[in-house]
């Protein structure tokens, strides 16, 4: 795998393994690594919002500024990537270690979000925001927006057959994805233009600073498959309420033990949406994304997707409030 070529980095970068991951948690989203940025979501302590103290829907979030187009990522093709434009979603559940060892549920329940996502009103959100229009736009009068598609999700991988390292590296966690793309048959640039892959830990299995600095990240590497989108997820419930468990919203409703997975997962899954390979896509002048502005915040709530409700925080809409931007659950 090639080091991909980023063609703007807005915000600190920080060289993973100079700094301990506590110095991360409390640093912007985002950190170079030789594999590619990463952009992590904080653990609820780490937030810095407490449970039900961040922004509100339809109010200012954490920060103030409205996400910009930050000019893609070229691919070799003739647009240059930023967003996802029919997106379509992968899930891995990595290593043989998820063979009958799943307490919570986490694989049912990660599929039945991937499947239901798709043109619901929360997701909705992404679509204002668009690539193949000039760097520095707030918003997309032209250019093509990211997709909302009901069949959004590609299928699952149970990659069982050798464990999965205990303590998954970066690289690591890259190369499975481009496994991952290679067992789904998308073996060229084309195919991956607006894919991504979510790979699954099981429970006991993380990547090191999990649940004490976040809770998940999103990256992207490059392959002989073109550039790969990836989701580093691992099992939420391990990281109790520092990543979810029984989160408590605005109106003090706790949304219940399992609550992280599709609050994480509905996280990364959006942010992959609109800066699909970072940092090319959509982001604020701090380098935070459409689900760091409005992380573990009080108007986090259970959506029903297709009849099927799933606690999910809001995401940034510049669109909010007249134009200065905020926390939305629908668009």
């Amino acid at each position: 795998m090639k080091v991909r070529r980023q063609l703007l980095v807005v915000g600190a970068s920080l060289a993973l393994g100079a700094l301990p991951l506590a110095t991360l948690a409390s640093s912007p989203a985002s950190a170079t690594s030789p594999n590619g940025t990463i952009h992590y979501m904080p653990t609820l302590k780490g937030s810095g919002n407490g449970n039900g103290n961040g922004g509100g829907g339809g109010h200012h979030g954490p920060k103030s500024s409205n996400l910009y187009y930050h000019g893609g990522i070229s691919d070799g093709g003739s647009v240059a990537i930023g967003v996802e434009t029919t997106p379509k979603v992968y899930l891995v559940l990595w290593g043989s270690q998820w063979t009958n060892n799943d307490p919570s549920g986490e694989a049912a329940i990660l599929q039945n979000f991937y499947s239901n996502v798709g043109k619901s009103a929360w997701n909705n959100t992404v679509t204002q925001y668009c690539q193949n229009v000039a760097i520095g736009s707030f918003s997309c009068t032209s250019g093509q927006p990211a997709g909302n598609p009901s069949n959004l999700f590609g299928g699952v991988w149970s990659d069982s057959t050798t464990a999965a390292p205990s303590h998954p590296t970066q690289s690591q966690l890259a190369a499975e994805a481009v496994k991952a793309a290679s067992h789904f048959g998308n073996t060229t640039a084309a195919s991956n233009a607006t894919v991504q892959y979510v790979v699954a830990t099981s429970t006991g299995n993380s990547m090191t600073g999990f649940g004490t600095s976040w809770c998940a990240w999103h990256s992207s590497t490059t392959s002989s498959y073109g550039d790969i989108a990836y989701t580093n997820l691992p099992y939420m419930t391990d990281a109790g309420v520092n990543c979810g468990a029984n989160f408590v919203n605005g109106d003090g409703v706790t949304l219940g033990p399992t609550a992280g997975i599709t609050i994480v997962g509905g996280h990364e899954f959006a942010e992959t949406e609109t800066d699909q390979f970072p940092n090319g896509g959509w982001l604020d002048g701090s380098g935070a994304e459409i689900g760091d502005k409005c992380a573990w915040n009080s108007a986090t709530a259970v959506e029903p997707f297709n009849f099927v409700s799933y606690p999910v925080q809001p995401l940034w809409s510049n669109a909010a409030v007249g134009g200065a931007g905020g926390c939305v659950q629908s668009y």
